[in-house]
């Protein structure tokens, strides 16, 4: 008797704990309580924002390059799903897409939401769908399409799997595409899947990404890739890459990178260095290009002119070195204008400019690399950055009073070597070179897209007349007097090649098998101020000689293709 009253006791006692435990529960922790059970049932998800496609110019109206396109996830409730069915669905309709080990899946116990599958596209997703297999969604998303397959590629870019914007333009422009995702907060079920019902439902809406305009040329940016496969398959090259810009306002019209990939595949590529663009990612020796430059620079100081002579020894001596021209001709020993020097590209005529510019026509001082200086780094902006909006690579122009044989690294930096500089550089100090003077940023966005208008994009642009306009007429005539293979009558073709030693273990391969080539030049209808620029840069991989007139074959190429595609009129012979 006395155990059932103890018994009774120690029931009593553990109801009153409960009653005040529950008490406690339900009124004192009451709110507590509840946001936990709200953790438990409430889904937070993701609401992708739709990336802004890319344009680029076709007969002055932009046309898509870069597009979504829908596709969709597959998910599975493992607890419902018959494994021998989805599997089969999967392998015969989604093979390539599968994300997940089924195996591990399903061997998961009380897992109940899983996505098996991602990028499935429309009609697959619908044919998994009707085979009508218990506990399978299908969650919506978008995919980049890139319809015109490889074709300025090394420009455009790729979306990578988390859909982050990697390489050329979907990655240096991915603050404009990307947009801002949004946020949906909602009550969920045993199994995870938003519902959307109740009034706790928060929605922050997506903000969905800019569709951008490039100014390239969709057209000519094919035919400019096509030129330059052929132009590749006729030489030992494996590389090509070519800039076409409007010489008045420096916008790009064309830049083409081989070979090229698939962006819609890009993991199908050998190594990384396939999504390079070479003309603002790889700075490089250009080489004789460079002349221009440095004639440039004297004939603007008045230090010199087109007739002002010098006397050729086919070499000469700077620091204790002894630079020699790559022609050698006969008929070039002894006194020799500076026309004639530039057409045949000779080295010792370009130090001579050098000197001149110091005000000793018989010694490279300080005086004349501080103003060689001043025209690479400052006015030609060789070296720094153009902000053209792309990734660009970091570059450098040699301090004028630093370093061992500062005499002899800048007589070389006369003809392009000692020095570090991108097509992009090169290119766009060519086009102030001819353009009568003027150094222009060069730009490739020309705007984003809004209700089918094209709506300029702030940018800081440069623009400094860093050369006489007899300067650069000079310097027309010099160019057009130096382009030797393809003239048309009634235009005015000029140019500069460049032939640059690879170093090879720290110094430069005198063997000249191993070389960069290229060619820097413009189109103008006769008497008439240029209306493109053109640069051209080849080279081989592995190794191989390659003559500026190699890279020159492919300019000249180009030059015709633009005077007809743009309907260049000739002018007056």
């Amino acid at each position: 008797m006395q155990r059932i009253k103890t018994l009774k006791k120690v029931v009593l006692v553990v109801f009153a704990i409960i009653a005040v435990r529950l008490f406690f529960i339900q009124i004192i922790e009451h709110d507590a309580w509840v946001a936990r059970a709200d953790e438990t049932h409430t889904l937070l998800e993701t609401i992708v924002a739709e990336r802004g496609e890319i344009y680029m110019m076709d007969a002055g109206e932009p046309v898509p390059v870069v597009l979504n396109q829908t596709v969709y996830s597959v998910v599975i409730d493992p607890a419902v799903t018959n494994r021998e069915k989805i599997t089969d669905a999967l392998n015969k309709y989604a093979k390539d897409n599968i994300s997940a080990d089924l195996d591990w899946v399903f061997s998961r116990e009380g897992l109940r939401y899983y996505v098996v599958a991602k990028n499935v596209s429309h009609t697959n997703a619908s044919k998994i769908a009707e085979e009508g297999i218990n506990g399978v969604w299908f969650k919506e998303s978008n995919q980049r399409f890139y319809p015109e397959g490889k074709m300025a590629s090394g420009l455009l870019g790729f979306v990578n799997a988390d859909g982050l914007g990697q390489y050329g333009v979907e990655g240096s422009m991915n603050h404009l595409l990307a947009g801002k995702n949004g946020l949906l907060k909602t009550i969920s079920d045993i199994n995870n899947v938003a519902l959307s019902i109740g009034n706790d439902n928060v929605k922050i809406a997506a903000e969905d990404g800019k569709d951008v305009v490039l100014s390239v040329d969709r057209g000519l940016e094919q035919r400019v890739e096509e030129l330059a496969s052929a132009t590749v398959n006729k030489t030992v090259a494996t590389h090509a890459s070519v800039l076409v810009l409007e010489a008045e306002t420096n916008e790009v019209l064309a830049m083409a990178n081989l070979p090229n990939y698939d962006p819609g595949n890009y993991g199908y590529v050998k190594d990384a260095s396939a999504y390079t663009n070479y003309v603002t990612q790889v700075p490089y020796e250009p080489a004789s290009v460079c002349k221009s430059f440095a004639f440039s620079a004297a004939i603007n100081e008045g230090a010199m002119n087109s007739n002002t002579t010098y006397f050729n020894e086919h070499y000469t001596t700077v620091d204790g070195w002894k630079i020699q021209n790559a022609s050698k001709r006969a008929s070039l020993y002894g006194t020799i204008d500076m026309k004639k020097a530039f057409y045949w590209s000779l080295n010792t005529a370009s130090i001579q400019a050098l000197r001149l510019l110091g005000g000793d026509p018989t010694s490279i001082n300080q005086a004349g690399r501080e103003k060689l200086y001043d025209y690479y780094y400052n006015k030609f902006r060789l070296g720094q950055a153009t902000g053209i909006g792309l990734l660009e690579a970091a570059s450098s122009i040699p301090d004028p009073n630093e370093g061992y044989g500062r005499n002899s690294t800048y007589a070389n930096m006369t003809f392009g070597q000692n020095l570090n500089i991108t097509m992009i550089q090169t290119a766009t100090a060519f086009s102030a070179v001819v353009n009568g003077g003027y150094y222009r940023s060069p730009s490739i966005l020309k705007g984003t897209l809004e209700n089918s208008k094209i709506v300029p994009v702030d940018s800081e642009k440069t623009e400094e007349q860093i050369l006489s306009f007899e300067t650069s007429a000079t310097m027309r005539d010099m160019l057009i007097n130096n382009h030797y293979t393809y003239t048309r009558p009634g235009y005015d073709i000029g140019g500069k090649s460049g032939t640059a030693q690879m170093i090879i273990d720290g110094a430069y391969d005198a063997t000249m098998e191993n070389t960069v080539a290229s060619y820097a030049g413009f189109v103008a209808a006769s008497g008439e101020m240029p209306s493109y620029v053109i640069m051209v840069k080849m080279w081989n991989d592995t190794g191989a000689y390659l003559a500026g007139s190699d890279a020159m074959l492919l300019f000249d190429d180009i030059a015709n293709y633009l005077i007809d595609y743009f309907q260049i009129k000739p002018g007056v012979v």
